[in-house]
Formats: C-alpha cells, structure tokens, sequence
C-alpha cells in the first residue's frame, strides 16, 4: 500500500539518495552524513512557504519510495490562473515500472486542482528521454520550449 505525504525533515537522506539516483543526478546531487548544510536550508525554505508543496511517496512501513515537488504558481496571464510546478519527480530503482511514478503524477495533479490551480507543467532534462515519454503518456503535451540560464 503506497500512501502520500508532506516529507518531513527526517525523510532528508532518503530524497537526496533519490535524486542522486540516476546519471545526471550523480553529479549534482551530494550525498553525505550529516546532509549538507544546503540540503537542510532548502528544506526550510520550502517548509516556510505555503506555495511550496514538497511530498514523498512511502510504502507501509513507511519507507520513502519516491518523492516530488509541487509549487503553486499564481500569475495574471489567463485572467489570474494559478498553476501547479511538478519538479524533481523521482521514484526509486526498484519501483520503476511498477506504477509508482504514473501514481506520483496523478496525485500531484490533484493537489494542484485542489488548490484552484487550472494548469500543471513540469519540465524534464532532454538526457531524459525515458522521462519525457513517461510524461507524455500521462497527457503531458511539449507544448513550449523550455529555456533555462544558470547563475
């Protein structure tokens, strides 16, 4: 039985295991113990905005099998929609192709309709082209280019 749920800090080592789990993961991502002093930041920060939704998927002994960020974005395009930010989806080796990750989605969208949002995006790295079809088959559309600009 998969259950969703706001992470706790606790669940720090087990989501940054998860997001260095994969080739482009492994060389962004610091795993280490204690976590880093900027693991531990984030997470504040995110706990302290009510716009931001940081989530993890656990069995029934309450082991993290995936997790996922949610940011609830409003803006005055489209006569003030708010939207839903689906980012660092992860699910864990073992669990892909069980179902998990189509359940992580589905679950994200709906808090986000349950928060009024009237749109959800997400973006995914081009290396990921397993990802990008896996989203697409959710109903996810490519439907504007994407352009990032690291600081």
């Amino acid at each position: 039985m998969i259950s969703f749920r706001k992470a706790r800090r606790s669940d720090l080592p087990a989501i940054i295991d998860l997001l260095a789990d994969d080739m482009l993961g492994q060389s962004r991502e610091v795993v280490s113990d204690p976590v880093d002093p900027r693991y531990e930041q984030a997470f504040a920060a995110i706990e302290a905005d009510g716009n931001q939704l940081l989530a993890v998927a656990v069995d029934g002994e309450g082991k993290v099998l995936g997790c996922l960020q949610l940011s609830f974005i409003p803006g005055l395009s489209r006569a003030g929609m708010w939207r839903g930010q689906i980012e660092s989806v992860r699910v864990a080796a073992r669990e892909r192709g069980t179902g998990l990750g189509s359940q992580c989605i589905e679950w994200a969208v709906q808090k986000a309709a349950e928060r009024g949002c009237q749109l959800v995006q997400l973006t995914s790295d081009k290396a990921r082209p397993d990802a990008i079809r896996f989203y697409e088959k959710l109903g996810f559309i490519a439907s504007h280019e994407g352009l990032k600009r690291s600081l």
